[in-house]
């Protein structure tokens, strides 16, 4: 089954996914190849965003077609694709009884490249000091979505899928996390896909992802 090839210049490759539910397909012989750096993915309400990060991350299992991330096919061996891709969903209510600081060590085993002191500053520069040993189900929504973006641009992952990276953020924040975003914008070998609306401001984006509107 490897006999298909991946595009050697991108980071990672999805070829003919097909997915659908009962009311309606979403993807139908869905190929991308997404390079280094910044990609937007962007669609109308409901066309299959979240879906589609989902696919990407190996959550969600496709009807047909391949991904191929970090040297692996997800297929062929699963737990190592997902240790290349890194997603959660900040509106998950199955750790809301941990601390940040316990949802973040979780995640060092799957992610050996996590980098404690890259994650410190992001803690910092999020305003989250105060608020690490709290349960996250004391936390605002604002402050549940930053204890996600630390722990995504904290990981080190080969990929790393943001689902409305600036939603419920204070001013400060979005700023701090635009200048993530510009940094990660000139990566050589890892790649974000930022699902939103609006293309994050003054980041040179590598690719754009358009997703069709759906009847």
């Amino acid at each position: 089954p490897s006999s298909m090839s991946a595009a050697p210049s991108a980071v990672l490759n999805a070829a003919n996914l097909c997915f659908g539910y009962p009311q309606r397909t979403l993807f139908t012989d869905w190929d991308c190849a997404i390079p280094p750096g910044v990609t937007l993915l962007q669609g109308d309400e409901s066309s299959g965003k979240t879906t589609l990060l989902r696919l990407l991350a190996g959550e969600q299992h496709a009807q047909s077609g391949r991904l191929h991330c970090g040297g692996v096919w997800l297929d062929e061996e699963p737990k190592l694709y997902r240790e290349q891709v890194f997603r959660t969903d900040p509106r998950a209510e199955d750790s809301a009884s941990i601390t940040p600081m316990q949802f973040l060590a979780r995640l060092a085993p799957r992610y050996p490249r996590l980098d404690m002191s890259l994650r410190n500053d992001l803690v910092d520069g999020l305003s989250l000091n105060g608020h690490m040993d709290k349960p996250l189900y004391m936390l605002s929504t604002g402050s549940r979505r930053k204890v996600w973006l630390v722990a995504a641009f904290a990981v080190g992952a080969t990929v790393t899928l943001l689902d409305e990276p600036f939603a419920a953020l204070d001013g400060r924040s979005i700023a701090f996390v635009h200048e993530l975003l510009q940094e990660a914008a000139a990566h050589p070998s890892r790649a974000w896909v930022v699902a939103d609306y609006t293309a994050p401001q003054d980041v040179a984006l590598a690719h754009t992802l358009e997703l069709g509107n759906l009847p």
